[in-house]
């Protein structure tokens, strides 16, 4: 089977490593996968790096340019499924399928929990336009349900899954050493990308609540850092808290964590 995945996004986060996740293990199962994003866009340097086929299409907006750039490329290239992402690339996929007499079948992956309209247009990019939904949890299929009346039968659920040949607890004081963590606090931590909707603030004010010797770890990167780093200040947790940034490896950063907490 010949499948594209689409990625209109130029951000970095759970998203984007599902999709190369998922790309490289259908490859590996006999699949013929590629990827298409903006140049810019870090999924497109990380797709190359991980030997995966990958193209550059000015797809960061939804205009023209975008449209005939992945209809172009869809003609070139002829696939059985498209997989789109993010909300440009999706519309950008959808209309050129629209406009193709041998369209590939289209499935949206909706990745985040941020609600869709319910006008005509993105009716019909639901309903009709794509052959079926993925949604990354069991709650986001219930919302396209019940507050965008999208049968049920039209999405499934399928989780982000855990390789869990490589995520294993391992010895706790070696990984605090591996990542300059102190080893006699006891550590709360999140991994996730820093928005708003990740919880972070409520995770901050609850570990404010703890005695003073639980630490709280952050290891992502996002637009909502510089208020994280506000809110960290304004509860004195300066001392207690360790923001870590973006990490390739974010292993040991579990390893070293007592409580791994996702608001």
């Amino acid at each position: 089977m010949k499948i594209l995945h689409t990625e209109s996004s130029c951000g970095w986060g759970g998203q984007e490593i599902r999709i190369l996740d998922e790309a490289h293990g259908m490859s590996l199962r006999g699949h013929s996968v590629a990827i298409v994003a903006p140049r810019e866009a870090r999924i497109y340097g990380a797709a190359l790096k991980r030997g995966l086929s990958a193209g550059a299409l000015p797809i960061v907006r939804k205009d023209l340019g975008g449209l005939l750039a992945m209809r172009r490329w869809l003609q070139a290239h002829p696939v059985d499924i498209v997989n789109s992402h993010s909300s440009t690339d999706s519309w950008l996929a959808a209309l050129a399928c629209a406009t193709l007499a041998r369209a590939p079948a289209l499935v949206r992956t909706r990745h985040i929990s941020a609600s869709i309209p319910n006008n005509l247009p993105t009716r019909w990019l639901y309903r009709s336009a794509t052959r079926h939904i993925v949604t990354t949890g069991e709650s986001l299929r219930l919302q396209l349900v019940r507050d965008n009346r999208i049968p049920p039968e039209r999405i499934t659920s399928v989780p982000t899954g855990i390789d869990s040949a490589r995520f294993v607890p391992g010895e706790r004081n070696a990984a605090r050493r591996s990542t300059g963590l102190p080893s006699e606090r006891r550590l709360v931590g999140i991994v996730a990308t820093l928005r708003s909707w990740k919880g972070h603030r409520y995770l901050i004010e609850a570990v404010h609540r703890l005695p003073g010797n639980v630490g709280l770890v952050i290891v992502g990167d996002g637009p909502q850092r510089r208020n994280i780093e506000s809110k960290i200040r304004e509860l004195d947790m300066s001392e207690r808290t360790w923001i870590a940034g973006n990490q390739d490896d974010v292993l040991p950063w579990l390893q070293s964590l007592d409580v791994f907490a996702l608001p």
